[in-house]
């Protein structure tokens, strides 16, 4: 039956591409998996951002297209106190909400959808905080945002007060993330009263320049343009985000015509793309990482010489070779080398599978078995785990440890590798969303993301106390030095194995104008036109 829906799906995507403009503009993206949700605020895959929080929603801040700057968003202005610890924002005044066959709001934008949004994911009384089951708000808990927020006010309808427990130096550029989404508390309300409030996760409604139309699972998603979007209707109609699993597939659907752009080509078939006379291929370095985290809360992987001796038993020009085919270049740090304070002078572990063995034997470790996750999708900073995983499988096996690879569903795969207590080793990584080091080095390795984006479940004091440091100071020389001692301290204790830093392509029909390749790994259709 799965099966069956999917094709039909598949069937009526391709039907809208052939009928052409005669009825609508219609843009078809070829996206690489299902989002887990609707809500941007309990996620962190860029598969969810795209599908939800960059079509549907806005904040108070946004990352100006293919740059790292900010501009005004759902805040036309903001005034920051001398001492760092107030932010005032005067809302943009107009701004309606989208209109949907389930909801019909009654009033435009104000401070109560700001303070909703923020107060759901902060305060544990709040009726929202637990609206679903397995609902839990990784970005917010992980960027220490529950101890960094004092108070958010209401000054009046249109103006916002947050006060901070501290000075953060990336705060504002936190609030044109994903989670920071404002959503409708009116639309909430309604959910609330109706007792069904896990519909906001399954029908959104936001302030974005498309509106949400319906979601055949693992199929298809389909968005309208919002006639009323404060900036302007988008130049198309309709948006149909037609999921594609395999690279491959997807690849011999944009040369067919069936879609306009797709993401994460195979590396090894870029040239192919590249060469068709009806594509343009978009090519970008990644700010980007790919990484094995370990456990370390669990043994033998709590011992740093055992985390140590496996990063020197991994060949990772192999891994290059076989997973990124030229595209990708080895990773030594947890941030990209295109990234303000990236330390080049810190060494890389080596490539030494006779040193790693003896390192685990003089660590008394024998006969080790562990499992290695394997993600199920393509990511910029993975295009096919499976394959890696096979590699270090390899690699393992030279000395002596035994692997065994698994894997699951994407939305399980990020859920499970959450756990404090999981089984083995995991394959992810990470595509900055805000261009500020904090990003990498707080999010996914600071004390308050263990539990959620710190897949190594890793808390050490020397590191903890330097990144907190440098979120206290806006210098950015002086947050540089603090950033470049984190990541030594990082690269002695192991908690990942770093593996590649990657190019992005973005493959497109050459029809296809005003898409931009944004360095925050976003795919965003707001400005997209298709040629007639």
């Amino acid at each position: 039956m799965k099966l069956m829906k999917t094709l039909l799906a598949a069937t009526a995507v391709t039907a809208v591409m052939a009928s052409g403009a005669a009825f609508a503009k219609t843009l078809v993206y070829c996206s690489e998996a299902s989002p887990e949700g609707f809500d941007p605020g309990p996620y962190t895959t860029g598969t969810t951002f795209d599908a939800a929080s960059r079509t549907i929603y806005n904040r108070l801040v946004e990352f100006k297209h293919g740059e790292t700057e900010l501009e005004p968003g759902l805040a036309e202005s903001w005034e920051v106190s001398d001492d760092g610890l107030e932010y005032t924002f005067k809302l943009r005044p107009g701004v309606k909400f989208q209109t949907t066959d389930y909801f019909t709001p009654s009033r435009d934008l104000n401070a109560d959808d700001v303070i909703f949004s923020f107060e759901r994911q902060w305060k544990e009384d709040n009726d929202w905080y637990s609206y679903a089951d397995g609902i839990s708000w990784e970005y917010f808990n992980g960027m220490s945002f529950p101890d960094l927020l004092s108070s958010i006010e209401k000054v009046d309808d249109m103006t916002v007060k947050f006060t901070l427990s501290r000075p953060d130096a990336a705060f504002l550029a936190d609030l044109g993330m994903d989670f920071a989404s404002i959503v409708s508390k009116e639309y909430a309300d309604q959910l609330m009263e109706a007792g069904t409030p896990e519909v906001l996760n399954q029908k959104p409604i936001g302030t974005g320049p498309f509106t949400f139309v319906d979601y055949q699972q693992d199929a298809v998603i389909r968005y309208s343009a919002f006639p009323d979007y404060w900036a302007g209707k988008q130049p198309i109609d309709d948006l149909i985000f037609a999921i594609t699993t395999d690279a491959s597939v997807r690849a011999q659907k944009l040369k067919a015509g069936e879609c306009h752009i797709m993401p994460y080509p195979n590396p090894a078939e870029v040239a192919d793309l590249q060469a068709d006379p009806n594509l343009t291929v978009g090519e970008a370095e990644g700010l980007n990482v790919g990484y094995l985290a370990y456990n370390t809360q669990m043994a033998p992987f709590d011992q740093v010489e055992v985390r140590k001796a496996l990063n020197m038993a991994i060949d990772k020009q192999a891994i290059l070779d076989a997973v990124f085919a030229g595209a990708g270049a080895a990773a030594k740090n947890p941030i990209p080398p295109t990234m303000w304070s990236y330390n080049d002078a810190v060494k890389d572990d080596p490539y030494d599978p006779e040193a790693a063995r003896q390192m685990l034997a003089d660590a008394g470790v024998e006969d080790l078995s562990m499992k290695i996750w394997a993600m199920p999708v393509s990511r910029p900073y993975n295009p096919n785990a499976q394959r890696m995983a096979e590699v270090m499988q390899a690699n393992f096996a030279d000395i002596g440890v035994d692997v065994e690879i698994v894997t699951m569903e994407w939305a399980e795969y990020i859920a499970q590798s959450s756990a404090v207590d999981r089984d083995g080793a995991v394959l992810l990584g990470w595509t900055g969303d805000n261009g500020d080091p904090d990003n990498f080095l707080g999010v996914l390795l600071g004390c308050d993301a263990v539990g959620g984006n710190n897949r190594a479940q890793w808390c050490n004091e020397e590191f903890e106390d330097l990144i907190q440091k440098a979120r206290l100071t806006s210098d950015q020389a002086e947050r540089t030095d603090l950033y470049e001692q984190a990541q030594v301290v990082f690269k002695e204790q192991a908690p990942w194995a770093t593996i590649a830093h990657s190019k992005v392509f973005m493959p497109m029909r050459n029809e296809v104008t005003g898409f931009v390749m944004d360095p925050l790994g976003y795919h965003r259709f707001d400005g997209v036109d298709i040629a007639e």
